[in-house]
């Protein structure tokens, strides 16, 4: 039996979008870039807008859907930048046809950002054009060429960073002030980099050093700074107590330099930790005139350091960077099971409505990924029914579990040792008073 197969030629795939008439004439989208904010780049920034609305007007089978252009921002995160993040969504909505844009560095230097969108277009039937490498991502084969050209694009961005590490390095070997902005109590001239002590701000110092070694806290410190109308060093009339022990902790007070005390974990997240001694530091004695002497800061050190283990802060022979919180409901109650660490509380996505809250394995977002490569960020509300799951299962083989919890409960409802710690501390200050 003979069968005969009749082919139905593909009509024009483009006829698929949903939001577009069937049109002639294709709706392309240009998308530029620069990664800083000189003026250099900024014109190449307005360069790369007159380039593209120029191009596309004067291609007759095309109609201009919009520039979309971030200025000053990073090509490693795609996230960060608003304007390609509108891209995507007005491609998503199908009101874009095709994307036009210098190179795959320009769209994204991080591979997997790259073949992450670029996929996503192509299930919109949106195709990218990258001038430089001349592709259309709609008409290539495959991804192995694009693979090649974003990794080189990336690598090319962690070079350059290893390039300008190695320079900040050698600055600060050689005695250069390297990301100095200025602190209270002291001005800063960035064209000769030195250092000079503003009276007026150097009284805060000195009465915030006299204050802590008479034994007073960050917290009390910080509400006597507001109550005589002092501005915190980024001009805030809140004090917290963050920024004074960060002002007691800051060896600029002694004349001394310490740079190097944060580290970039990579170049791609950009994301910085404290320097525990996982990069070099470089300390400058007698740098610059002190405001407090180091008889007074040393005494200062030794009071922080004694109320900070007495807070629990563990500062073992691993040097862990781990503190016992209770602050959420599983916090240090958690942990990898890959490599044993605790889990810590992140918020993913903070500014967006995609914001969710996940346990992570601290290990891995601190050290990085390559430490624990198997652990993977879990959504909070996955724990709290694994718990409440747990919890009913509990209850359900042995009854007496309830009843314990409730006594619990009624002992810490009942707990009036608070209000005798009180009564105690009103006492005092009564007697003081009088």
């Amino acid at each position: 039996m003979n069968t005969k197969v009749k082919v139905i030629k593909a009509s024009n795939t483009g006829a698929r979008n949903r939001n577009a008439l069937h049109l002639d004439l294709k709706r392309v989208a240009a998308y530029c870039r620069v990664s800083t904010d000189s003026k250099d780049q900024l014109e190449s920034y307005k360069s790369q807008v007159d380039y593209y609305s120029n191009l596309i007007k004067n291609n007759k089978n095309w109609t201009l859907a919009g520039i979309y252009a971030d200025e000053a921002t990073t090509g490693t995160t795609a996230t960060k930048r608003a304007d390609f993040m509108r891209l995507i969504s007005d491609c998503q909505n199908g009101d874009i046809d095709m994307i036009i844009t210098k190179s795959i560095s320009r769209f994204a230097r991080n591979t997997l950002d790259t073949l992450k969108y670029v996929r996503l277009l192509k299930e919109n039937n949106v195709g990218v054009v990258f001038e430089e490498e001349n592709i259309d991502t709609l008409t290539m084969d495959g991804e192995l060429l694009l693979t090649i050209l974003s990794s080189v694009a990336q690598q090319e961005v962690e070079n350059t960073s290893a390039h300008v590490k190695k320079g900040l390095k050698m600055k600060m070997e050689k005695g250069e002030l390297i990301g100095f902005q200025g602190c209270l109590g002291y001005d800063y001239d960035p064209t000769t980099k030195s250092i000079s002590i503003n009276e007026e701000e150097a009284k805060i110092v000195r009465y915030i050093f006299k204050r802590y070694l008479e034994g007073n806290g960050g917290s009390v410190i910080g509400r006597e700074l507001e109550e005589q109308g002092y501005l915190t060093p980024r001009g805030k009339t809140k004090w917290s107590d963050t920024t004074v022990l960060g002002i007691i902790k800051n060896e600029k007070y002694i004349g001394d330099i310490l740079m190097g005390k944060t580290f970039t974990v990579d170049p791609i997240t950009k994301r910085r930790l404290a320097n525990f001694g996982e990069s070099d530091k470089y300390h400058i004695e007698n740098h610059h005139e002190p405001i407090i002497s180091k008889e007074d800061f040393e005494k200062a050190q030794e009071i922080r350091l004694r109320r900070a283990q007495n807070r629990n802060t563990i500062a073992n022979k691993d040097r862990k960077r781990e503190k016992l919180s209770r602050q959420y409901a599983f916090s240090s109650m958690l942990e990898c099971g890959f490599c044993g660490e605790i889990l810590s509380r992140r918020t993913w996505h903070t500014s967006s409505i995609y914001k969710k809250i996940n346990w992570q394995c601290v290990k891995s977002t601190k050290k990085g990924k390559k430490y624990c490569p198997h652990s993977k960020g879990i959504q909070e509300a996955a724990i709290e029914k694994a718990f409440v799951e747990s919890y009913r299962q509990l209850c359900h083989a042995d009854s007496t579990v309830i009843d314990d919890f409730l006594k619990i409960v009624e002992e810490e409802i009942n707990d009036e040792s608070l209000v005798k710690d009180l009564k105690k501390l009103e006492n005092q200050l009564n007697r003081i008073i009088s």
